[in-house]
């Protein structure tokens, strides 16, 4: 099939098959487009929505979220995972503010300086927004030209990602290139699925050269295997009568930069030592709690998190700087980016230790 029939297909399948209602769409500014492009980077759409719908009505442009503190954005988008999104949309709407008027630029090449916003991001937010012809290349329009033209090998490999840049280059048309830039990543959405692809409905079925060599299984080449390095850690949860618990924020850069987690305690360390040092105080009670693995990209996260229910001093009423006594369901919930572990950890806690003296 040539390039042009089949973006005609796909334009003609998205009037009758296609999303319509998702709630960045009813607004197509080029700032909304942007966020909801960030967000659902290796994010499920059912799972962005509240979260988009939050941000908007705390950011509603590029100005509102510049003046913004990072700590406001980090809780706005506490749960969604890969941080280093959110504080490039903050860095990034700084620059547009402050460089650019609050509008994003409208040029691609000045649109990929900002922070976070690479090729394939830049050119969606200008297809959608402004209708530009430029080709995108998400994780959704991998799949459908890879099992469409039939192109073998993973698409993180530079030869691989180039041929599919060229196919992508072709099959995007002169015109209407808004509406069928929507179309090629709804139907890898929702037809052209990763797994158990709905073959029968989808429009470009009768030309897909995996559908016809039963190659949809294979298609796109799956990421050589690697095993994951484990790293461990010893999660301090100290926690004041009051129910209040001791966080600390991370640095800037590097494992949740800028996020509120628990205290570390990398030596032997007994934790009862931990508490007379660091609060002053002698724990009441310890109590080890029931460890769990979190897995990152590149490796695996073993955490063993410890209690320490403190008893009522002045030592454990202050915090140092880059430390909050952090009380779950208080008003300074929403300004808080937490780790997502730390946040479940958090609320197993009140769950299963519920404190003797919370208010």
């Amino acid at each position: 099939m040539a390039a042009v029939d089949l973006a005609q297909r796909l334009i003609d399948w998205h009037r009758e098959a296609g999303r319509h209602a998702l709630p960045w769409q009813s607004d197509r500014a080029a700032y909304r487009v942007w966020v909801s492009e960030i967000m659902l980077q290796q994010t499920q759409v059912a799972t962005v929505i509240p979260y988009f719908q939050r941000f908007m009505e705390r950011f509603p442009n590029a100005d509102a979220l510049a003046r913004s503190p990072l700590d406001q954005v980090l809780g706005s988008w506490s749960g969604l995972g890969y941080y280093a999104r959110a504080r490039n949309l903050h860095k990034a709407a700084q620059l547009v503010s402050s460089d650019h008027g609050g509008e994003l630029p409208g040029d691609i090449d000045l649109l990929m300086t900002l922070p976070g916003i690479g090729r394939s991001t830049a050119g969606a937010i200008l297809a959608l927004s402004a209708s530009q012809r430029h080709p995108i290349l998400d994780g959704n329009v991998k799949r459908v030209l890879a099992r469409y033209f039939g192109v073998h090998g993973w698409p993180g490999q530079r030869a691989v990602e180039q041929q599919l840049w060229s196919l992508s280059e072709a099959c995007t048309p002169a015109g209407q290139v808004d509406v069928y830039t929507q179309a090629i990543m709804d139907l890898g959405a929702t037809v052209c699925r990763r797994a158990k692809p709905a073959c029968p409905v989808c429009p470009l079925a009768s030309t897909c050269v995996a559908l016809e060599r039963g190659l949809t299984g294979d298609l796109p080449g799956k990421r050589p295997k690697k095993s994951l390095p484990v790293r461990r850690s010893r999660w301090l949860v100290a926690r004041r009568p009051d129910g209040a618990v001791l966080l600390e924020k991370r640095p800037p850069a590097g494992l949740w930069g800028g996020l509120w987690c628990l205290p570390e305690q990398v030596t032997g360390q007994p934790p009862e030592d931990w508490g007379r040092q660091h609060l002053g105080a002698k724990p009441a009670l310890v109590v080890t709690l029931e460890g769990f693995r979190h897995t990152f990209s590149h490796f695996h996260l073993d955490v063993s998190p410890i209690l320490l229910q403190m008893t009522q001093t002045a030592a454990v009423n202050v915090a140092e700087a880059g430390q909050v006594w952090y009380k779950h369901g208080q008003s300074v919930e929403s300004e808080l980016g937490l780790a997502a572990p730390v946040q479940r950890l958090l609320e197993r806690l009140e769950r299963d230790y519920p404190g003797s003296d919370q208010t």
